[in-house]
């Protein structure tokens, strides 16, 4: 791999990870148009550590509210289900890594087929259309309870299979459960942070083994500074517009791939 390709995939993980249109659909799907090699399942790792170090990067004052949080409590419902969004988190992080753990060896063999890809963008395009224009959407993180978050967790691990989006997915969730879209948004994106750093730190070893040189650098690099940016853009969209074009987006490129794959 070239460092051209690295930055072309950092980038491209940086903003499909965060946008709800499947970062490991994107990095399966493009070196297929390009003509490359599959960058394999430890260089997508290390993409998704630069995408860790973007979302970090933007919500580190609500994770370090978060953690202050945690310890305290109120007698007031709303304050004290927001002092509970830690634990939330954490269980809804459970149900992703019990599918990661156990469908690992899938994940990267018959998960990677770009038809079953391109299935998955299409029927998850479907389900996030559905949830975007059912029932009101006036709910914010601090109303999240606990079967909100098993029900967002149990989202989150279908998101193993590549091209259903794991931001996608848990955003289509949230807004069932009457979370606002760009509540739904944040609420993926703090997610993000333990499974993404879970998954890295299982894999950390395979990533050392094959080596980190200025390839790998590059692609963390654009991952990082994409990331932050595209979480920095949707938040502001999804305030004003629904998530439509991302479903229009996500079905033509399905087809697209089912035609000429």
């Amino acid at each position: 791999m070239g460092i051209i390709q690295s930055i072309i995939l950092g980038i491209t993980q940086g903003i499909t990870e965060f946008l709800p249109i499947s970062s490991s659909g994107h990095l399966i799907l493009i070196p297929k148009i390009f003509g490359w090699n599959d960058p394999g399942l430890s260089f997508t790792i290390a993409l998704h550590w630069g995408t860790l170090f973007g979302v970090i990067g933007y919500f580190y004052k609500d994770w370090l509210k978060i953690f202050k949080n945690a310890f305290i409590y109120s007698d007031n419902s709303i304050d004290n289900n927001q002092n509970k969004i830690l634990y939330f988190i954490i269980i809804a992080t459970i149900p992703g890594a019990f599918a990661g753990y156990f469908l690992e060896s899938k994940a990267e063999t018959i998960f990677r087929n770009p038809i079953l890809v391109s299935v998955t963008l299409i029927v998850a395009g479907i389900i996030l259309f559905i949830s975007d224009i059912m029932g009101e959407k006036n709910r914010q993180i601090s109303s999240i309870t606990l079967k909100s978050a098993v029900l967002v967790g149990l989202a989150q691990a279908i998101a193993i299979v590549p091209g259903v989006s794991r931001s996608g997915i848990t955003i289509a969730a949230a807004m069932f459960l009457g979370l606002s879209r760009k509540d739904s948004a944040h609420f993926s994106f703090l997610l993000a942070t333990p499974i993404i750093l879970g998954a890295g730190l299982v894999k950390l070893p395979d990533i050392l083994n094959s080596g980190v040189d200025n390839i790998f650098i590059a692609g963390f690099l654009f991952s990082a500074i994409a990331g932050f940016f595209s979480i920095k853009w949707l938040l502001k969209y999804v305030q004003t517009k629904n998530y439509f074009i991302f479903v229009i987006y996500r079905i033509i490129l399905g087809m697209v791939f089912l035609i000429f794959i």
